[in-house]
């Protein structure tokens, strides 16, 4: 006798069920900042745009975004940001995207011989 599995449709997605943390930025640091702020971790940003989140994490962490930007805004030679896995582009304006569930990773250049 053969077993017969009927497949079950899916219920239809309906927005607004996920919770907070599932579609919401987060935003990685290297161990290396630890050295200039020992409280920093991993932390889910509330905002879309990468300036809004720079702003969010310097709530977050006082004296973050002036280590990551200098006077005039824009990203300090020393630091990466990495989106998605890509490095950003516009470190003037600081304009890539990204998205809801977006892994952002804020990173001290390193150098040496």
């Amino acid at each position: 006798m053969a077993l017969v599995y009927q497949r079950h449709p899916r219920p239809p997605l309906i927005r607004g069920l996920q919770t907070k943390t599932e579609c919401m930025p987060t935003v990685r640091f290297t161990y290396a900042l630890k050295r200039f702020f020992p409280a920093i971790r991993d932390t889910t940003a509330s905002s879309g745009t990468l300036p809004d989140i720079l702003r969010e994490m310097e709530g977050a962490y006082p004296g973050l975004q002036s280590y990551i930007l200098d006077e005039q805004g824009n990203l300090r030679k020393h630091v990466n940001i990495f989106i998605d896995g890509e490095l950003i582009t516009d470190r003037l304006h600081l304009s890539d995207g990204c998205k809801e569930n977006s892994e952002i990773y804020i990173m001290q250049a390193l150098s040496g011989g």
